[in-house]
């Protein structure tokens, strides 16, 4: 059976701005390939990295239709205006499915309900718990989450952690369903050598969002006391961040080692993930980490904290550290720097590893057979 679904909730599709960016990507347009009828509701901001990386409204992606709303674009108000707007337009709009990420979207999820939609919610992490939001922000997200657990007709969570917390909160059950990946093509270093002037094995990664629950402080703190002639690179443009940015900085001043390279996309973030020595996600909060999983798929070895939502996509094929101890990433630092066999040895298992056991594909059959039995008198709650 043919559906009508609608996604909102993210920034924009296609873009590689968030985690949340991707997924509704991966799930859009197997959807539509699949021969249901697919609109995503897109801010109408610039790209959260600046507006050199804009590339208009495309309404039509890969067989997904594209709509835009009217968008705020101020710090706090850019995901709280768009999501009312998504929501009214898809509340009103002839849809079987409205789909809403995050918890901040969800504020409304009644509303398509009293329309007599089926409402769909994935909580991509716990967003109240982000450093980066004000009081606003955070009580507005904390509502969401509320709306979510007494509206939705079904939850998914992307970890364990999170569909234990939304149990023992609230009481609710909720369906796990976690991210996906795809095998990529390995490719030479040259973009990423001509501009920084890296080579293959000669650099740390770290990739994504530059916002404190990424521990990207720990670790500029911990690399500038290890041994070691390898680069560290930090990828990733700031999110309502750019005070953090710049503290970061300032953090990694004095020391030549350590390059920023701003958000990247395309052939450079390819090389990057490609001839990387070694990736680093020492995070604080995380959903599931999409970086994580395409680092690995990319065959890096990885380093961690001991989140559960990064040890977990990990299991034993990665090493970790305590969750904010500066001494013991600094030490798992060195000693993967002066430790090749054992980097080598995680860098042949993780690949095949992880492609084999997240898959889009899989993801999208899931999440479409959620669709089709919402609301068929399946009782969510304890």
């Amino acid at each position: 059976m043919s559906l009508k679904i609608a996604q909102l909730g993210m920034k924009k599709i296609p873009s590689r701005e968030g985690g949340i960016e991707i997924v509704v990507e991966q799930l859009a347009t197997r959807m539509a390939e699949r021969g249901h009828a697919v609109t995503c509701y897109n801010r109408s901001t610039h790209h959260v990295s600046g507006k050199d990386f804009d590339t208009g409204k495309i309404k039509e992606y890969r067989g997904v239709r594209n709509k835009y709303v009217p968008t705020l674009d101020k710090k706090g108000l850019a995901a709280v205006t768009s999501a009312f707007f998504a929501t009214l337009c898809a509340s009103f709009g002839s849809y079987d499915v409205v789909h809403i990420h995050a918890e901040g979207p969800a504020f409304m999820c009644y509303l398509p309900k009293l329309f007599g939609k089926k409402v769909i919610v994935t909580v991509h992490g716990l967003d109240h718990q982000r450093a980066k939001w004000g009081k606003f922000a955070s009580a507005f997200i904390m509502m969401g989450e509320k709306n979510a657990v007494r509206f939705a007709d079904e939850i998914i969570v992307l970890s364990p952690g999170v569909q234990e917390y939304f149990e023992k909160t609230y009481g609710r059950k909720t369906v796990l369903i976690p991210n996906g990946v795809n095998r990529p093509e390995i490719v030479e270093e040259k973009e990423i050598c001509e501009k920084f002037g890296l080579e293959k094995d000669g650099y740390l990664l770290f990739l994504g969002r530059l916002v404190p629950e990424k521990g990207v402080r720990y670790l500029i703190e911990s690399f500038r006391n290890i041994n070691t002639s390898k680069k560290l690179v930090i990828a990733g443009g700031s999110s309502d961040s750019g005070g953090f940015v710049e503290e970061l900085h300032t953090l990694a001043e004095g020391d030549d080692r350590i390059l920023f390279t701003g958000f990247v996309q395309g052939r450079m973030l390819e090389e990057l993930y490609s001839n990387a020595y070694l990736y680093i996600l020492p995070s604080d909060l995380e959903g599931m980490p999409l970086s994580l999983l395409e680092a690995m798929s990319y065959g890096n070895a990885c380093l961690t904290s001991d989140i559960g939502e990064c040890a977990g996509v990990m299991e034993d094929h990665g090493l970790t550290f305590r969750k904010g101890d500066v001494n013991d990433l600094t030490e798992k630092l060195q000693q993967l720097c002066d430790d090749e066999e054992t980097v080598i040895g995680y860098k042949k298992e993780a690949s095949d590893y992880i492609c084999s056991k997240y898959n889009w594909d899989d993801v999208t059959d899931r999440t479409l057979s959620l669709y089709e039995s919402a609301g068929s008198g399946k009782k969510r709650k304890k």
